[in-house]
């Protein structure tokens, strides 16, 4: 069973390598963290509030009520192709798998066959992942995701152990060729997460960084965007913007 919070778009990937391609999304609820250090305030169907993440309605299971449960990958290969069909493309759109955490299904088959079928049709396919659990890259078409990793620092208020997992960040990195880390940084982060990457690329082969500044609204972005791109200029990283967020903040469905 393949539990989805939304399917969405034609929109633009809004951070990461790929920003400001046309994509469609498919969310999957469920994660294993809560990353309730970002601070980002709501309320649960049944009234209680609570700090997470911004996608809080597909990490929390209070919303589990809201999410569609596909048995067959087909079905959801059906929900996409009504929205591509909206546009008269000469091309295939980039798919992106996030949520959640994606990887909490990489060991079901239909999320298997749900990557194949978009790698074997030509699709360029993101899955937007925290890198914490261990998985094994077996496939051929397995090697030309690409793995866009959100590692957390210690700013998610996650424990260490937990959210960093040098095996499978070494996996993936050895066995795709463009995947990449991403940090969320806020101004009053600075040192410590410079700190907190160094330590994590001294045990991971070599890759593409890309900081980028925390916030839930456009506000929250353009007040730590200046001291992120610095950071990033002093230390030799990528700055990338939280495009989606700056455009429409936390809306859905964008």
């Amino acid at each position: 069973m393949l539990e989805i919070n939304e399917i969405f778009g034609p929109t633009i990937q809004g951070e990461g390598k790929l920003v400001g391609s046309p994509s469609i999304f498919i969310r999957f609820g469920k994660c294993n963290f809560k990353c309730e250090g970002f601070n980002v305030e709501y309320e649960t169907p049944s009234g209680i509030k609570k700090c997470a993440c911004d996608t809080y309605y597909a990490v929390d299971t209070a919303f589990k009520d809201t999410w569609t449960k596909y048995k067959s990958y087909n079905s959801i290969v059906e929900e996409v192709d009504k929205l591509i069909s909206k546009n008269n493309y000469d091309y295939k759109i980039d798919i992106v798998i996030t949520g959640g955490e994606p990887l909490l299904y990489w060991n079901k088959e239909e999320f298997q066959k749900l990557l194949k079928h978009y790698i074997d049709n030509g699709h360029k396919v993101t899955i937007e992942t925290n890198a914490s659990l261990n998985l094994n890259i077996e496939h051929e078409y397995q090697k030309k995701i690409l793995f866009s990793m959100s590692v957390k620092l210690s700013n998610s208020l996650e424990p260490l152990k937990k959210r960093i997992n040098y095996l499978t960040l070494t996996t993936i990195l050895e066995n795709t060729q463009d995947s990449y880390l991403k940090f969320v940084i806020n101004k009053d982060f600075l040192q410590k997460a410079k700190e907190e990457i160094k330590t994590i690329l001294e045990n991971i082969p070599k890759c593409e960084i890309y900081l980028m500044p925390m916030g839930d609204d456009s506000d929250a972005i353009t007040n730590n965007c200046e001291s992120v791109i610095n950071m990033a200029i002093e230390n030799g990283y990528k700055y990338c913007d939280r495009l989606h967020i700056r455009v429409w903040n936390n809306k859905r469905g964008v």
